[in-house]
């Protein structure tokens, strides 16, 4: 089975972008993030023409997760938020059965600026995260959290990496899965180029 994930910083905007991807690639399983449009303004149609179906919690102007499948099968929802906060309401998780596999949607909070409300906010949410990838493990069913977790995890990916928060970070990043993130290396900087000051 093919599985993508990709932060697609909204999905109106990148439709095209996603379509032509969709067709040249066939991946079976996309899970998304950061679409950036309400449940109701998700492309559903666009999507299934293209043909996937699909499942997603939206959110206006901000967050939102889907998960997209190749076929007519549409994924089984078994949550629709991380557990753990009944009053967290962002649009950060959805988790669905597909053909056998548990799919975790995830999108983390980047916590900035730290030290602050939104760094803790990020925190508790990795907690949350980390108990309920436990949970899942013990189940025993074949589980893939699929994320931008908005977190560096090597110095290459830091623009400061005195920061003990980003470091914090790594530490419950590598805590909550059981096996390590794949990456692709450098050797002199990161993938990424954030303007300076941006993380």
């Amino acid at each position: 089975m093919k599985i993508a994930t990709f932060n697609i910083n909204n999905v109106s905007k990148r439709l095209p972008n996603l379509l032509r991807w969709l067709k040249r690639s066939k991946p079976d399983v996309v899970c998304l993030q950061e679409l950036k449009c309400e449940a109701k303004n998700f492309p559903k149609t666009e999507l299934r023409k293209a043909g996937y179906s699909a499942v997603w919690e939206g959110q206006k102007s901000w967050n939102g997760v889907a998960i997209l499948c190749r076929g007519n099968e549409l994924p089984i929802v078994t949550a629709s938020r991380l557990p753990g906060d009944p009053a967290d309401k962002e649009a950060r998780y959805i988790e669905a059965a597909v053909r056998g596999i548990v799919i975790d949607c995830i999108y983390l909070p980047n916590g900035n600026p730290q030290p602050g409300p939104k760094f803790e906010y990020k925190m508790k949410w990795f907690t949350r995260l980390a108990r309920h990838a436990a949970r899942l493990e013990k189940q025993g069913h074949p589980t893939i959290l699929a994320d931008d977790f908005n977190v560096a995890p090597t110095d290459l990916d830091m623009l400061l990496v005195s920061r003990a928060d980003d470091r914090r970070c790594r530490c419950v990043s590598a805590e909550t899965s059981a096996s390590p993130p794949v990456t692709v290396e450098h050797p002199r900087s990161s993938f990424w180029r954030e303007p300076a000051g941006s993380r």
